[in-house]
Order: structure tokens, then sequence, then C-alpha cells
């Protein structure tokens, strides 16, 4: 077992999440709360999971209704990430975007089977990082387009479509939503080893196997985030997700 279940866990975690707020309030970041809450959330939506997961995967129905859910809590958190008014329900595009395409792919092709032990932490997996990307391309799209508000003002006025003149500043900024995946791909083994290959190994898997299926997610992960800000991007743009 890689931790034990128990008190001195416990006490360890609580530790760490008052450390992250503690330093927080002293910088002055403006995100203490939220830290406090984001781990407190996390703990209690575990132990759900952890008690349903073994319910769930047994049958084809309550596997896709979790699926389901996954995704409708991304596009919420994702929405609300980029603008508070109702347009942040298009963030349901580059999310499905993304994630629909590649897990079509591996289910068709049968790398990925129809069962709820493999289906939900991939899908899992690949939805978290739609999400994270969006969020990035989105904000960054739209506090560039802000900030620079007179750039695009200027383009339009020199003859360029309402599009096209947003695309030109927003999308350096946008594609740096792109980095942290890049740069996780680009120093795996050499400065870290991310949850599927230890997961794997501890499962029993050889280091060959768990490479391969590490390799596979950090690929497809790529290629989902890829998707996603290119996606936000364009409807950024096109004026359909925006702020007041």
């Amino acid at each position: 077992m890689l931790l034990p279940v128990n008190l001195t866990l416990g006490i360890v975690l609580a530790v760490l999440l008052a450390a992250a707020a503690a330093v927080a309030a002293w910088a002055s970041l403006g995100r203490s709360c939220e830290i406090v809450l984001a781990g407190l959330r996390a703990a209690v939506q575990l132990a759900g999971v952890s008690v349903l997961i073994g319910w769930v995967v047994r049958s084809l129905p309550p596997l896709l209704c979790f699926v389901a859910l996954m995704y409708a809590v991304a596009v919420r958190t994702a929405g609300r990430r980029i603008t508070g008014n109702r347009t942040w329900w298009w963030a349901a595009v580059p999310i499905a975007a993304g994630v629909a395409p590649a897990v079509a792919l591996l289910l068709l092709t049968g790398l990925l089977p129809v069962r709820g032990i493999a289906l939900i932490p991939v899908t899992g997996i690949l939805i978290g990082g739609a999400l994270t990307a969006t969020v990035l391309g989105g904000r960054r799209a739209l506090d560039e387009l802000t900030a620079r508000r007179g750039e695009v003002e200027a383009g339009m006025a020199l003859g360029l479509l309402d599009r096209d003149a947003r695309l030109e500043i927003a999308r350096p900024a946008a594609s740096d939503a792109l980095l942290p995946g890049l740069d996780q791909t680009r120093t795996v083994g050499l400065v870290t080893l991310p949850g599927a290959f230890v997961g794997m190994l501890l499962g029993g898997a050889s280091p060959v196997q768990a490479g391969a299926v590490q390799l596979f997610v950090l690929v497809a992960l790529m290629a989902v985030q890829a998707v996603a800000v290119a996606t936000v991007l364009e409807l950024v743009a096109r004026g359909r997700l925006h702020r007041d």
C-alpha cells in the first residue's frame, strides 16, 4: 500500500492544507478560502466516488451516467472560470471537441474496453486535461483582448474582420495554455513519474506496460488539449464566449 489510510494521514493532509492556505494569505494571493474549500470538496467527493465506483462499473447505464456527470461538472467549472455571464455554457464545446473524438477512437480500435474500470479513469484524465486547457486558453484570450482592446479596434479599422482582428491578438496568449501539457510530456521520466505510470506499477504491471500506458495518456492529452484550445480560441474570436 502506497499510503495507509489512518489518523496520521488525516493529520498530514490537514497540515498541508492549512499550510497552503496560510502561505496564500501571507503572500496576499487572495485564494486562501478557495484553497480550503477545494481541499474539503476533494475529500468529500473522493469519499463519495470511493463508495459509488464499485456499483458504477458493474453495468453500462450507471457507467454512462457517471461519465456524463464528469463532463457536466467540467463544463460548469470551466465556463464559470472563464466568464460570469450566460455565455459560460459554450465551454461545453471545446471540452467535447477534444475528448469525444479521442475516446471514440480508443473504443473503435478496441484499445479501450467499454468497462467502467478502464473507461472511467481514462475518460476522467482526458476531460480533466480538456478542462484545464479550456480554462487557461479562454481566460488568457479574453484577458488579452481586454488589455489590448485598442489594437483590436485598430485592426478592424484597417479592414480586418472582427474575428480575424481578435484572433491576431488573442492567439499567442491562448497558445500558452498548451505549455503545461507540453512540459509534462517533455520531462516525463526525467522530472516526474505521473500517476498512470506509478499506478500501473503498484498494480503489478511491468515497467514496459506502465510506460506504454503513460505514453498513451500523455499523447492523447496533448491532442485533446490542442483541440480544446483551438476551439475555445475560435469561440472567443467569434464573440460566442465573452465577458460583459
